[in-house]
This record gives structure tokens, C-alpha cells and sequence, in this order.
């Protein structure tokens, strides 16, 4: 990799891959995954969990299994002559020079070095959080009268960034398309000054799974440096890949060349917006991906039965493995089979108030699960996204999304017996179904 100038070192995966021209490109696509191996991977590519053991490993300071947790804010150097070479791009943490922990740590970098190894990409930035790293990477490829297609159906903080605050604070406007009408998509492009196609591999709250290499073809011509064809892969890390509803953070995973254009000390998102990592959030976090696989199978397998049998008790139920979901077979041709279909389900109420009563019976009656926002925790987690994570759109909003003003959004947990967890969700709905005919 030649030395830029202006860069502080690069960001490498361990398992570098060649580029495909994608300098110098106006057009890239975003693929948001909130859910890390919930979509499951294309067979055509290694499964995660193997790219990941194939991963270099960092050992201890002393010897120790464990990598040590570099707290330091800051980097003393041996020469003063060092300093002057860092700063100009000539040393960087590729040959383990570091100046300042907004700009490269050891334990950071080795936490980008596995998100890397996971989506196969040549390099990896962590974040304090996943909407740190979204608006990152839009203020780095859009400038000033920039435009970005992107689905309708988002998560509500990506939605108003894009409706809002770009559009007000940096004159940068969005069209929304349903992303499955590629027509849509295609006519909604406007040739020089479309800079980004944005959208969730499996939207957030509908589950509406998108055709990456379909989608990736419409925005160019060239090859994308991420699985599937997506250039750029940004991550919520606080849902599934940290699994304890603990931490926050988030990760932006593409092309070294980007990723090292972001750390530019004049002209990158990262570098000057600093959205810093700690350090020991990392150490926590590289701790947890290895059981990643795991855990995420029985996420998965959870799900699926719930939803095949909330299915039969009569319930309106969206959920990508079921035969009838619209994109099922669109999923299926993507997905890695050990994986299964996603963690998350959803549940159409109809009205809020008949939401509200289920999850009220679910939590307070037969502990199912918790009302809570957010997603990937060992414990199912419950909410309305109309009026919760969603209600950033307004009414017209959400019906163009598909968000049911009585959808209740499930992240499946795997704590407890599947037959004891199943048993408490009978008990709640039989409730709901009593008091329902007492009303009546």
C-alpha cells in the first residue's frame, strides 16, 4: 500500500484483498447492518466465524491469551525526528507508530482488524457509535449540494439525519425509494451528483430484505470491495455483536482507500469529527466476537420457531423465514444456511393499543421479554416502532414504509428452555385473548 501523505498510517484487515478500481468513483452504496450474521452471508464466501479464526490474533503485553488494553490517550516517541515522520503519513500503526487515540489505538485497531475479517473487507474503523459511523461516512462521500437515494424504510435517527440535519446544516437533500423497485431506484439516481445509495440489508422495523448485488449493479458498474457487492458496510456494534445491551458503539467497514480518506487529517469525517472508540470498550467487544457464531444461531433458530408458531396461533407475523414473506427466496440465495434468517420478528397488532396490551401481558404477566428498544440482547426485547424507534417518521412516513401503527418489533433472546420462553408466550396471548372477549 504506497504512503499518503496526511494520513495517519492504514487500517489493514490482515487479509488484504485487491482493489477494483473504485478510486476516484462519484457513486457508492451503503449497506446498514444493525444485525451482524442475522442476514446471514452469500456461500460464495467463507463463513465469518472461519475468516475470523483466520484473523492475525494479538497476544498479551506479558504473553497472555488476551490481547492487552492500551489506555493510553497519547504516544511518546523515541527520536524527535519520529514525530515529523508521523504526522507527514510516513510511519503509522501499519508499523506500529501512534500519535493520539482520536486518531489510531492498538486496541481499536485490533477490534477494526476483526469487523474487517467478518465482512471481508480490506479495512475497518470502530465508533463510539453506529450513528456515528453512518454520518461519518455520509459527510465523507457527500459534499455540499450532494444528493443520497435511500430506502424509505430506515431506522428513525438514519431517516431524520437524512431528512433533516444533512439537508439544513450541509445542504445535502435525499430521495426515498422503495428500495425493491429498482426502477424506482434507478430513476431516483441523478447522474453527477448522486454520491449514495443507503439502505439496511434487512430494514428496521419492517424486515423488508434488500437485493444487494441487484441494488449494487444499479449504482456501478464496478465490483464493491464488501460481501455482496456493497462498497461500504456500517455497523450498529451495540446490537448483536455486543449482545449485552451494554456498550455503544458502531463501525464503518469498506475499501482501505476510504477508510484511509476518513483519517485524513485536513479532509476526513473521522479524523476531524473524532466519534473516538475507548479503548477498553474495544477490548470488550473483540472478547465477545468470537461466540458471535454462536450466538447468533440461536438467535436465529429462536426465531424462527416463534415465528412459525405465532404463525399458527393466528397472529399477523412478518419474518423472513416464513415461506410467505415477499423476499424469503430472496434471502434464502443470499444467506449463509448455518445462520438462519435473523434474530428479529415482528408482529402486527393492527392498533397501538392492542400492541401495548400484548406487551404488557408479555412483560408484566409471563416474562417473555422486556419493552425496550434496541436490538441483539439475551433477553427477547419488545416495542412499538410506531411510536418508539420509528417515530421520527411522520404518519405519511411510516405508511410509505410499511410501518403499522400496531407493530411490534421482537429481538429474540436465547435465555431459558425454547418450551419454557414458548409456554410464557402462550400464557400471555391466551390473556390478551381472555380480556379481549371480556371487552367485547
Amino acid at each position: 500500500m504506497a504512503e499518503t501523505k496526511n494520513q495517519q498510517g492504514f487500517v489493514f484487515a490482515g487479509k488484504k484483498r485487491s482493489s477494483t478500481g473504485q478510486d476516484g468513483g462519484d457513486d457508492f452504496i451503503v449497506a446498514n447492518k444493525k444485525s451482524m450474521l442475522s442476514t446471514g452471508l452469500p456461500s460464495i464466501w467463507e463463513d465469518p466465524a472461519a475468516s475470523l479464526a483466520s484473523a492475525r490474533h494479538e497476544f498479551g503485553e506479558h504473553g497472555g491469551v488476551n490481547m492487552s488494553i492500551e489506555a493510553s490517550a497519547t504516544f511518546t516517541v523515541m527520536e524527535p525526528e519520529t514525530m515529523r515522520r508521523m504526522f507527514s503519513g510516513e510511519l503509522g500503526p501499519d508499523r506500529d507508530f501512534f500519535i493520539y487515540s482520536r486518531h489510531f489505538n492498538p486496541t481499536v485497531l485490533n477490534l477494526g482488524r476483526q469487523m474487517a475479517a467478518l465482512e471481508g473487507t480490506e479495512a475497518a474503523y470502530c465508533t463510539a457509535s453506529g450513528m456515528s459511523a453512518i454520518s461519518s461516512v455520509l459527510l465523507q462521500l457527500c459534499s455540499s449540494g450532494g444528493h443520497v437515494v435511500a430506502s424509505r424504510t430506515l431506522y428513525g435517527g438514519t431517516h431524520a439525519l437524512l431528512t433533516h440535519f444533512l439537508s439544513r446544516a450541509c445542504n445535502i437533500t435525499t430521495t426515498f425509494v422503495d428500495i425493491n423497485d429498482h426502477e424506482m431506484v434507478k430513476n431516483a439516481v441523478v447522474e453527477g451528483k448522486t454520491k449514495v445509495l443507503y439502505f439496511e440489508s434487512m430494514s428496521n422495523p419492517t424486515l423488508t430484505v434488500a437485493n444487494i448485488p441487484d441494488l449494487s449493479r444499479i449504482a456501478h458498474d464496478k465490483g464493491g470491495e464488501a460481501r455482496l457487492g456493497a462498497d461500504v458496510v456500517v455497523h450498529s456494534i451495540s446490537k448483536f455483536i455486543s449482545g449485552g445491551a451494554d456498550i455503544i458503539a458502531g463501525a464503518v467497514c469498506g475499501p482501505a482507500n476510504l477508510v484511509n480518506s476518513m483519517m485524513d487529517l485536513q479532509h476526513g469525517a473521522l479524523m476531524l469529527l473524532g466519534p473516538t472508540m475507548n479503548a477498553k470498550v474495544a477490548f470488550e467487544l473483540s472478547e465477545r466476537i468470537p461466540h458471535l457464531a454462536l450466538r447468533m444461531k440461536e438467535h436465529c433458530h429462536r426465531a424462527m420457531v416463534y415465528a412459525t408458531k405465532m404463525k399458527k396461533l393466528g397472529l399477523k407475523v412478518i419474518y423472513p423465514g416464513l415461506e410467505d414473506h415477499p423476499q424469503h427466496e430472496l434471502l434464502k440465495s443470499m444467506a449463509n444456511k448455518e445462520y438462519g434468517f435473523g434474530g428479529l420478528l415482528c408482529i402486527d397488532m393492527e392498533t397501538e393499543e392492542k400492541a401495548n396490551r400484548l406487551m404488557n401481558h408479555l412483560q408484566n404477566c409471563t416474562q417473555f421479554g422486556f419493552m425496550a428498544v434496541s436490538l441483539g440482547y439475551y433477553e427477547t426485547l419488545m416495542s412499538c416502532s410506531g411510536s418508539s424507534t420509528s417515530s421520527e417518521l411522520n404518519d405519511e412516513e411510516q405508511a410509505l414504509a410499511g410501518i403499522s401503527p400496531g407493530l411490534v418489533r421482537m429481538s429474540v433472546g436465547f435465555v431459558g428452555t425454547l418450551a419454557q420462553k414458548w409456554s410464557q408466550f402462550e400464557k400471555a396471548f391466551s390473556r390478551l385473548q381472555d380480556s379481549e372477549l371480556y371487552k367485547n
